[in-house]
């Protein structure tokens, strides 16, 4: 039936208007309508109109004619209807993704997703591998069905725990609260991550016009391992939620920890609290503020006398220093207000940190500390010992007080806390030609002599330890602890055997590394120059001895005696001085040699980079090996003498036996039997007093 172009109008434009707003199934039906008031030729008429297929109008007059209209609330068309999931076609495919998505240690070990980044791509393509050929959509559908979520590591895993880890907080807690109670300030310390100064990048972003980013170094090791560098040290105070930083330029040591507590008491503290009678610090188990560190309790000794305080100390628990509020309340604000932004001198990082504000009140001043504190120092035990430090009855390692009313050291006592001026005082009285072998001009024109030799070592080392040529001038911080002159000094009493490492770095405030390496490279210089000093009659075991002997001249009984001199008598080597001396030279390379050979067996190698390299004296040096051999040999004492005599344990001298007796064989060198046996000390030195000089039958 044709109908006229008014209808077909009609129909276009109600169809228009109201399609749209229409789901599927609301089309559908309405279009079977409008074709059923029709009548014949209604189907066609009306498709055409609403652009529709005949088929889709056809079904609807269907669904109209038989009555089944009524449908779920919420559905469009009956269940069953559309494409199976993929999981119904393939059985196979949730297990084979389950597989593949398993823990590691439950998985499969061939897979070769087990050490690639499982992603919804990677996953689909492995499945299509296998012959489960699904999207990457779906994969992730079946992943959440299942329970399972994109999730980055947690960071939970704490190691072993200290088993007063818990205590311990709790035991801080409560002295946080009786000192804020009390109205005493109460601080958190702590060292922020070391911060290298240049054109590098920072994490994290900032607003700026768009494609116009800041422009910064690829990598930041261009800027070499001595380039500039801030070390932020964080002092918070708990009870005004302020926050004092200390931006250091040289070293994170414990001196600069506690001038860095000195500075905020300066600035702000005293302020804040000046009736003040109390101090009480939490900081970490390590770091510049470890309680294992003598430097940190004698500065807060130092600190606390100059301030009147009596400074409390509180540690956290070994691997809990996320736990310090500093942490939270400071160092994460000042990383969030510097992100994306290059830290390109010291006045950038002041001035940033300073600009820190949070919305609860946080305020932060910041100071740039040029001072120089270098590594190397360090405290006697017996000085620590001397400071006023009350261990608190509840874990006093890490729970201590230390009063400001302690006693001062005596004046002779070695036992000092570091510092420039007694070291150079002590330096001083160690140049003493009685000491040295040598007048204070001989030791001034040796200390000239090596300084060229002296730079050219040091700028070597520098340049290794950059891995190239210096990229700027050298600054004006990391002063040595010891001048060339120092290290000349150090070396020549060390190697005259005056006294050991271990009394100069008692005396000097210096750690065993900063002097042993000290003489370790003067030592090479004074080999490659072919300068020599000799032994010193006397050699001192103990600092004040060595104090006392400068001071009133006169050598203490633990004073070693001329022992190469005295046993070197004829009556006892059976042999004259000069056949003697003769020998000791001849024997001293091949001794060298064979005690090289001996711990390259040992090692199972040569010497690693970086050793000793055999530069340091040993406790007996290659005459008196000899000459203590020849007089066992001759069983002119016994061996408890011998160790008696020259100050070494019984598996040293034995060491020497072993280096010496075959030389000896391989010359074939051997001496008459001595006619007495002294079984002390005191005997054998009166022997060489009594005896004259007469000749005796010489080794054979």
């Amino acid at each position: 039936m044709a109908f006229s172009e008014g209808v077909r109008g009609q129909l276009a434009v109600r169809f228009e208007v109201l399609l749209p707003h229409l789901n599927e199934r609301q089309r559908r039906l309405m279009c079977a309508t409008e074709a059923r008031l029709l009548g014949h030729g209604g189907i066609r008429a009306v498709a055409r109109a609403a652009k529709v297929s005949e088929t889709t109008v056809r079904r609807g007059v269907l669904e109209l004619e038989s009555g089944e209209l009524e449908l779920s609330e919420g559905r469009v068309r009956r269940p069953g209807g559309g494409r199976k999931r993929a999981e119904e076609v393939d059985s196979g495919v949730l297990p084979a993704l389950m597989a593949l998505v398993e823990p590691d240690e439950r998985g499969d070990p061939m897979s070769p997703l087990r050490w690639t980044t499982k992603s919804l791509r990677s996953l689909a393509q492995e499945l299509t591998r296998q012959g489960h050929p699904v999207s990457a959509m779906t994969v992730g559908r079946l992943l959440k069905e299942n329970g399972f979520s994109l999730q980055a590591q947690a960071k939970t895993l704490e190691g072993k725990q200290h088993p007063d880890r818990d205590a311990q907080f709790r035991y801080i807690n409560e002295q946080v609260k009786q000192h804020q109670a009390d109205g005493e300030p109460v601080i958190s310390v702590d060292t922020k991550k070391k911060e290298m100064l240049g054109q590098l990048p920072n994490v994290g972003r900032q607003w700026r016009p768009k494609g116009d980013p800041v422009q910064v170094e690829d990598h930041s090791f261009f800027t070499g391992p001595k380039g500039d560098a801030a070390i932020p040290y964080g002092i918070y105070d708990l009870t005004a939620d302020t926050g004092w930083v200390n931006v250091g330029v040289d070293h994170d040591t414990s001196t600069f920890a506690v001038a860095s507590i000195r500075r905020w008491w300066q600035a702000r503290g005293h302020h804040d609290y000046p009736h003040a009678t109390r101090l009480l610090i939490t900081a970490d188990a390590g770091g510049s503020n470890s309680y294992r560190y003598r430097v940190w309790k004698s500065e807060l000794a130092a600190f606390a006398a100059e301030t009147g305080l009596a400074v409390t100390v509180c540690h956290f628990p070994p691997g809990t220093s996320k736990w310090n509020k500093v942490e939270h309340r400071l160092f994460s604000h000042i990383a969030m207000n510097w992100r994306g932004r290059p830290l390109t001198s010291h006045e950038v990082v002041v001035k940033t940190i300073a600009a820190t504000r949070t919305r609860t009140g946080l305020q932060v001043e910041a100071e740039l500390d040029p001072g120089s504190y270098p590594t190397g120092t360090t405290v006697s035990k017996a000085y620590l010992d001397s400071l006023p430090i009350e261990q608190h009855p509840e874990r006093g390692t890490w729970n201590y007080t230390i009063h400001p009313d302690g006693p001062a050291p005596s004046e002779h006592e070695s036992v000092r806390r570091p510092g420039d001026t007694t070291r150079t005082q002590f330096l001083e009285m160690l140049a003493d030609p009685l000491l040295t072998g040598m007048t204070r001009e001989e030791l001034a024109a040796l200390s000239d002599q090596l300084a060229p030799a002296q730079a050219a070592q040091r700028e070597e080392r520098c340049y290794q330890h950059r891995g190239g040529r210096r990229r700027k001038a050298p600054g004006d911080h990391g002063r040595p602890l010891l001048t060339g002159p120092d290290k000349v000094l150090i070396t020549v009493l060390y190697l005259r055997q005056v006294c050991s490492q271990k009394v100069l770095y008692y005396m000097l405030a210096l750690s065993d590394r900063t002097i042993s390496k000290a003489i370790g490279d003067t030592r090479r210089l004074l080999d490659d120059t072919g300068t020599s000093v000799g032994l010193s009659a006397v050699r001192f075991t103990k600092p004040d001895h060595l104090v006392a002997f400068l001071h009133t001249g006169m050598s203490p009984t633990e004073v070693r005696p001329a022992l190469p001199e005295q046993l070197s008598d004829p009556a006892l080597t059976g042999m004259s001085r000069t056949d003697l001396h003769a020998l000791i030279d001849r024997l001293s390379k091949r001794q060298a040699a064979l005690v090289e050979r001996r711990r390259f067996t040992q090692r199972g190698g040569h010497r690693q980079p970086g050793t000793r390299s055999g530069v340091f004296r040993q406790k007996i040096n290659d005459s008196e090996r000899v000459l203590a051999t020849v007089l066992m040999d001759r069983k002119v004492c016994t061996g408890g003498v011998l160790t008696e005599l020259f100050q070494i344990t019984r598996g040293t001298l034995t060491n020497a036996f072993r280096d010496v007796r075959p030389l000896l064989e391989e010359d074939g060198i051997t001496s008459p039997p001595a006619s007495v046996t002294h079984r002390t000390v005191e005997a054998l030195l009166a022997s060489t007093a009594t005896k004259s000089n007469t000749p005796t039958q010489p080794a054979t």
